[in-house]
């Protein structure tokens, strides 16, 4: 008997994202190595923290798909792109990376709407809230960036972003949080 309870299509696209993830995980690692050699070291931990949650985003959609009684097909993965010249270059390219990752979910959710997947659609919401938050998290950086001053800004204030960004927290406040009470 046929357990899978995903169609072949949705199958398809959860591997592929599993895989995108993979690569987001690269991504931010080789960017992490590239803060590090750079001196930043507080970058540098920002992006090895993040390049585990993308682990871990990867294991929530092989894990899906297996408790679906979906077949995972782990493929290769892309190299990271080359380093980026500056930090506005690697929040920029962290941001367009995170962007065409929202992308890649819409097409999830909106595939499994079309098919009338529920269990995928409700699975695929998590995401979407999460890369609400992903985008937000970089927007804030390159505005932290743009007021130590963008590509020209200084040494001093390079220091203190890098400061900053070791602890920072990883996730960001979402528009749903807030209230009168509390507008963050």
């Amino acid at each position: 008997m046929d357990t899978n309870r995903l169609s072949k299509k949705v199958e398809a696209i959860l591997n592929s994202q599993a895989t995108k993830e993979a690569e987001a995980a690269q991504i931010y690692l080789s960017y992490g190595c590239w803060a590090d050699a750079q001196g930043f070291g507080g970058v540098a931990n920002f992006f090895m923290r993040h390049a585990g949650e993308e682990r871990n985003h990867m294991m929530k959609v092989i894990r899906y798909i297996l408790d679906r009684g979906g077949e995972v097909k782990v493929t290769a993965i892309k190299a990271p792109p080359k380093n980026p010249k500056n930090l506005q270059e690697c929040f920029e390219k962290t941001f367009q990376h995170e962007v065409d990752n929202s992308n890649a979910i819409y097409e999830i959710v909106n595939l499994a709407h079309a098919e009338k997947d529920w269990a995928t659609y409700n699975f695929a919401q998590w995401f979407v809230k999460e890369q609400i938050e992903e985008e937000k998290v970089v927007m804030e950086l390159l505005d932290k960036l743009k007021i130590a001053g963008g590509p020209k800004a200084s040494d001093e204030s390079l220091f203190n972003l890098d400061k900053y960004l070791a602890n920072a927290p990883d996730h960001a406040e979402l528009p749903r949080e807030a209230s009168e009470a509390n507008p963050e």
